[in-house]
């Protein structure tokens, strides 16, 4: 379906839910198409093309929400779906705080589309995946087992319309590569992955891939547990990241609202170390998060969170702006056209210091070095205790040594954050998420 048509029938379907009086509405199309390659043994094991296509429509009537989707555009479905909406706006409660937004003047435009990824043949990706795990096997004769190698892609076109004269549409596209390889020394085996994603596929280097998720689960081979005790740690970048995911939450305003963040009242005091810069930014460059407006039609933008320390605000939809008193921050996303908006992370990032990541091990005369976290989904928002498993290095005068597996860390989200002492330049994007390595003074380590 051409961008036209896409066009047209979210005109189409505006014009039947605006037909009665005192209606609100707005209207979000998705078209979106995905490629999986996966590979084992040089072998193709599973390949599979998605495709997703329809369209949500939100109706507010008298402050109540009605939502509908359906993924058939006929001219039948697409009466049906306004009817549905108008029909669940009547049995829901009305909240004066809900509205649509308006227009902006105008909006962000990255560059977030290459239309040369999808024009390669497919042989070519095939190649790629089987690159990945070429160069993961023969990195280390010790990596044995190839679990996946894979190359993955997609494109997505977007098209929102609502009552108040916002009209906005682009295209997306991204594409990756990642792989996970088991090794295997004296009856001790380890898992390693490799990960990187790009906007074309030019940007991807399977060697690389491959090379670093073999070189993960070497590293670890022959690793021991530690003595129990506090020490400080250090985050490679990876394992900040995973911090990030759930820190997320605790700045969404929603989250606010509802009293599920420990960051709940602290707006305008110092949350972290002065070292600390938080920022979540839709309009950078060369990001898969990026994107000229969210899934409301509201511009992206460059959102300061913790600057220097000190919480600056959150991440704001159109409605939890106007429970605040603030502006939205363009951070209303949509897993899917079947999803009413929720308030998620564009690119969301710590900000790089100055320092390398070896300077932050050099001055340390015991310490812990976490590549990995386990469990990080039992970490708590709310409260901000966390307990997890963690694997990596131990740091003795200075220098990364003896590889540490069988340990947890343990400590309050909030206390890490004000414990942090130095932040590196090593900064890296996992998708949506980026962070340096960083350093905390003090943590607990339960080990023998």
């Amino acid at each position: 379906m051409t961008d036209d048509l896409l066009q047209a029938v979210a005109e189409k379907v505006l014009a039947r839910a605006c037909r009665q009086a005192n209606i609100e509405a707005e209207v979000f199309l998705l078209d979106s198409e995905e490629l999986t390659v996966e590979v084992a043994e040089k072998q193709v094991e599973n390949m599979k093309l998605a495709r997703e296509r329809g369209l949500g429509v939100r109706v507010i009537a008298g402050g109540r929400l009605g939502f509908a989707c359906s993924s058939d555009l006929s001219p039948q479905a697409l009466e049906s779906v306004v009817e549905k909406a108008l029909h669940n706006s009547r049995v829901a409660h009305p909240d004066e705080n809900l509205v649509l937004p308006d227009p902006p003047n105008s909006y962000p435009s990255p560059d977030i589309y290459d239309e040369s990824t999808f024009q390669l043949p497919l042989e070519n990706k095939i190649e790629l995946a089987k690159d990945i795990e070429a160069a993961a096997r023969s990195h280390d004769r010790r990596v044995t087992i190839t679990e996946k190698a894979a190359y993955h892609e997609a494109k997505y076109r977007v098209v929102i319309l609502n009552s108040r004269g916002l009209a906005g549409s682009y295209r997306g596209s991204y594409c990756g590569g990642y792989a996970m390889v088991v090794a295997s020394e004296n009856q001790d085996s380890q898992t390693g992955f490799g990960l990187q994603y790009s906007l074309n596929y030019h940007g991807l280097d399977p060697v690389k891939i491959g090379r670093e998720a073999a070189e993960k689960a070497v590293r670890l081979l022959g690793a021991k547990t530690v003595p129990s005790g506090r020490m400080p740690v250090v985050l490679d970048p990876y394992t900040t990241c995973s911090f990030l995911g759930v820190l997320q939450a605790a700045f969404s305003a929603e989250a606010v609202l509802k009293g599920k963040s420990f960051l709940q009242g602290l707006e305008g005091r110092m949350v972290a170390s002065p070292v600390v810069t938080i920022v979540d930014d839709g309009t950078m460059a060369g990001r898969l998060g990026s994107a000229p407006f969210d899934g409301e039609g509201v511009p992206t933008a460059r959102t300061v969170l913790v600057d220097e320390g000190g919480l600056s605000g959150f991440l704001h939809s159109t409605y939890t702006a106007k429970r605040f008193g603030a502006e939205p921050t363009g951070n209303s996303t949509r897993v899917s056209y079947r999803n009413t908006p929720e308030i998620g992370i564009t690119n969301f990032y710590i900000q790089a210091g100055e320092v390398s990541p070896e300077e932050l091990v050099k001055d340390l005369q015991r310490g812990l070095y976490v590549t990995d976290v386990l469990g990080m989904h039992t970490a708590n928002p709310v409260s901000g205790d966390f307990s997890l498993g963690a694997a990596g290095f131990l740091i003795e005068g200075g220098e990364r040594t003896a590889p540490v597996k069988g340990v947890a860390i343990a400590g309050n989200l909030r206390e890490m954050l004000l414990d942090i002492d130095g932040v590196a330049s090593d900064i890296r994007f996992f998708i949506g998420k980026g962070a340096p390595s960083i350093r905390v003074r003090n943590l607990s380590i339960s080990g023998s």
